[in-house]
């Protein structure tokens, strides 16, 4: 079985599932999409290392075997789970704290 192929997949959907949730519109987000292309960028420079060494590596069992030089490609849909669920919740939070830091928020606590 193809646990971490699964598992990243799971993580992607959940990822896109919280950004709808919350209402944050990340895949609507040019920034978004262009921090995540640097990111890509960052992520096969450290992860190829890595893989590349091998200081890392993978079970053929648990992954479908495809690569992007030495990088499973489930490192990347991980990778960007974890991107999205991050910023997702931070620009959620943020979101919030800005509106309850507003000065419409401070007159309606004053009344």
């Amino acid at each position: 079985m193809k646990e971490y192929t699964i598992l990243a997949f799971i993580a992607a959907a959940g990822a896109i599932l919280l950004d709808m949730i919350l209402k944050t519109r990340l895949m609507k987000n040019k920034k978004f999409w262009v921090f995540w292309a640097v990111m890509f960028v960052l992520i096969f420079i450290v992860n190829g290392y890595l893989t590349w060494r091998p200081i890392v590596l993978y079970n053929d069992n648990f992954y479908l075997g495809i690569r992007l030089f030495t990088i499973p490609v489930e490192d990347f849909i991980y990778g960007f789970a974890l991107l999205t669920m991050n910023i997702s919740i931070w620009e959620y939070f943020t979101r919030k704290f800005k509106q309850q830091n507003s000065p419409a928020a401070s007159q309606k606590r004053e009344e």
